[in-house]
């Protein structure tokens, strides 16, 4: 690796760490902490298993289709986080930085991509496809899951960027089928 290129990632690296601790201050608040403990327990799945129950109630044999490819998406993007942290094996902020205050629960030993983000934006990429009307719900909550793996100390700003391009890569192969 040349010399420039060593320099440009140990800037983005510090950059990507200083956002990280600025970040995490926020959950030093009671409320903040709470909140976005919450967002991230749900987005842990029971959002979006309910999201799909939701569906086929109200659609019956018609969302049978969009929640199977929302589904799939889910396992595919499961297998692919899970190949991606054994590959990359970076460690948790909370693990490198001591101004890291560690306020949710890990799921799993290493950082790179953020699970959660590339399932919320998975999953509301092919549930938009087939119910844009269910953007002013899912949007929202998709940019808090984000946000909540940099708050709670879980994830860098730059895991959250890859979960989310990865889970929009994801959504694309399940859209439309």
């Amino acid at each position: 690796m040349s010399h420039k290129m060593r320099l440009y990632l140990h800037r983005f690296n510090r950059f990507d760490s200083s956002l990280c601790i600025r970040v995490n201050r926020s959950s030093q608040h009671l409320w903040v902490r709470w909140w976005f403990r919450l967002i991230s327990r749900l987005g842990d799945g029971v959002f979006w298993y309910l999201c799909m129950l939701a569906i086929l109630l109200v659609e019956g044999d018609a969302g049978v289709t969009p929640v199977i490819n929302m589904a799939l998406a889910g396992l595919t993007g499961t297998v692919l986080y899970k190949w991606l942290k054994g590959k990359t094996l970076r460690p948790r902020p909370y693990e490198v930085h001591q101004d890291i205050w560690l306020t949710g629960r890990p799921l799993d030993r290493f950082s790179f991509p953020s699970g959660h983000t590339l399932h919320a934006v998975t999953f509301t990429l092919v549930a938009l496809h087939y119910y844009p009307e269910l953007g002013w719900l899912l949007l929202p909550f998709t940019a808090m899951v984000a946000f909540s793996r940099v708050v709670l100390g879980l994830h860098y700003p730059s895991d959250v960027l890859a979960g989310a391009l990865i889970g929009a890569l994801v959504a694309q192969l399940f859209i439309g089928f």
